[in-house]
């Protein structure tokens, strides 16, 4: 087009913006799921001169002017957005169909339509926001079908969060609630009968990988606090998870520089998101620490896809991992002096990941529509201010009272100011920040008016899954904190069974930590 054509005063043509709105809805099995909503808009760009002005001579002609406009609108959307193609789910192409093959009975198919219409949608939700639908069609559909482990651990998982929301709303008698815990542990028995006879085959071992995450991750998407039915702790499945990746040399696969990945696999990314985050937990080095410092030297491609996956840049989990290292050697007998180096470097560090940064700002696009890239920037920041709370947590005589880590906590409550809130958001996303900010946050801190209000907004779904534990968490250790603060002397703490921080620095608040919580309340949770 030329640009006499558009800019000619005969030219009925005026410059123009459409915005296109585009909804899908899919079904599975006739139940809706996701509503998949995008807005794509095109503009004319350039606001015309008026009829007879001259152009100027620097203006570009023949067809280098829609050229211009496609090449910034081409621009513009690849800032907006991460990459689409980054992993590989290994469950083959993607669905297109949108019935599930499955033979069910009744009750297990009530089981199944629950599980995709009120829980695949809560599923990694930052993944989600970049690449509409394939957590459903490239993700949780194939694997129902072609997994029977996978199937029965869904089903579970389904029958639990059915449970709660039941709870909850009062609807359910004592025989109903009988026959869901039936269906909870029939499901979950026969998971880990499916995992146990393939691992003693020594066979499938993508298959039962797939299946032991997803009895990891799953639960902390449903589910109360106060669940009580008998199950395996996370970290024991985790076991058998870290011994199927090995099997598989995953972490080999995505570390070879020399015969580099076109796509990194799903359950790698997965399996450390729950490797480095699960560390933390429990006070110990993350299993695949060395892997994890080899992607973050590399000069070819650093990239996990934990950003893609869970919003956070992959440098920052690294460095993540070696804080959660650093604390194991504390808690080993690391010496004071050493121990603080160790920290001045880590700080260093973190510092490098934040050069060129902007300041947070909402992730939305002028139409209104989610900017994943702006999200990642965004919680990137929140887990980098979380990783300098963890780390200054290991300096000796450290005391969430000090200034510094006050303004970190306030830092910390204006970026996730930044994050959006409700159903729709991405808080239950940030369990783990949460988790960490919010325990070392005072009595005065702006950080927990702002979480209560969270809370709020996200309203019965704030009572299910990891948001839901953190939740109680931190209102423990808050209470157990001022009661210590209250107290004339440690005798209360000791008599409970409380073994409380004591910074060295005289004036400074003895705390409790979060992690002593858990253990006295017999809590062990994978809050992430």
């Amino acid at each position: 087009m030329h640009p006499d054509f558009v800019f000619n005063g005969m030219s009925p043509y005026a410059p123009y913006e459409v915005d296109v709105k585009t909804e899908r809805q899919m079904f599975v099995n006739d139940v809706p799921t996701l509503r998949e909503t995008s807005t794509s808009t095109f503009s004319t760009y350039t606001t015309p001169p008026p009829p007879g002005t001259m152009l100027p001579s620097s203006f570009p002609i023949d067809g280098e002017w829609t050229e211009q406009v496609n090449f910034e609108r081409r621009e513009s959307l690849a800032e907006e957005t991460l990459n689409c193609n980054f992993f590989d789910f290994a469950h083959g192409p993607a669905m297109d169909t949108r019935q599930v093959a499955i033979e069910l009975d009744e009750s297990d198919q009530r089981l199944l339509d629950h599980f995709i219409q009120f829980v695949l949608p809560t599923l990694f939700p930052v993944l989600e926001s970049n690449q509409h639908g394939s957590v459903g069609s490239d993700l949780i559909l194939p694997a129902l079908q072609s997994n029977k482990g996978y199937l029965h651990c869904c089903l579970s998982i389904a029958a639990q969060h059915y449970k709660a929301m039941m709870t909850q709303s009062g609807d359910v008698d004592n025989e109903s609630l009988q026959q869901i815990d039936s269906d909870i542990m029939r499901h979950r028995y026969s998971t880990i009968s499916s995992l146990c006879d393939a691992l003693n085959k020594d066979e499938d071992h993508q298959e039962i990988l797939d299946a032991a995450l997803g009895l990891i991750f799953f639960q902390c998407c449903v589910g109360r606090f106060d669940d009580a039915l008998p199950d395996i702790a996370w970290h024991q499945h985790f076991q058998a998870a870290i011994s199927l990746v090995q099997k598989l040399d995953l972490p080999h696969m995505v570390s070879d520089e020399h015969h580099p990945l076109s796509q990194t696999p799903f359950s790698m990314t997965l399996t450390a998101w729950i490797d480095v985050l699960g560390a933390t937990m429990m006070g110990r080095a993350p299993t695949f620490a060395h892997t994890y410092r080899e992607k973050h030297l590399s000069q070819v491609n650093h990239s996990l896809g934990l950003r893609e996956l869970m919003g956070c840049e992959d440098r920052v989990m690294y460095l993540i991992s070696e804080i959660a290292c650093l604390e194991a050697l504390k808690r080993d007998g690391m010496d004071d002096i050493t121990l603080c180096q160790h920290v001045h470097v880590l700080g260093d560090q973190i510092g490098f990941t934040e050069m060129g940064e902007a300041g947070p700002k909402m992730p939305f696009n002028a139409n209104g529509t989610l900017s994943p890239k702006q999200l990642s920037k965004n919680m990137t920041q929140a887990f980098r201010l979380t990783a300098r709370i963890y780390l200054c947590s290991l300096v000796p005589g450290f005391s969430p009272s000090q200034p510094s880590c006050i303004d970190l906590v306030e830092r910390l409550t204006n970026v996730l100011q930044h994050i959006p809130s409700g159903p729709g958001g991405f808080d239950r996303s940030l369990v783990w920040v949460y988790l960490l900010g919010g325990s070392m946050s005072g009595v005065g801190s702006t950080f927990r008016t702002f979480f209560e209000d969270r809370v709020a907004q996200l309203g019965d779904q704030a009572d299910y899954g990891s948001f839901g534990r953190v939740a109680s968490l931190l209102r423990e250790v808050w209470a157990r904190n001022a009661g210590l603060a209250c107290s004339p002397s440690t005798a209360t703490s000791a008599a409970a069974g409380i073994k409380p921080e004591e910074p060295q620095q005289q004036g400074q608040q003895a705390f409790v930590h979060w992690r002593d919580v858990m253990q006295m309340k017999g809590w062990d949770f994978l809050l992430i």
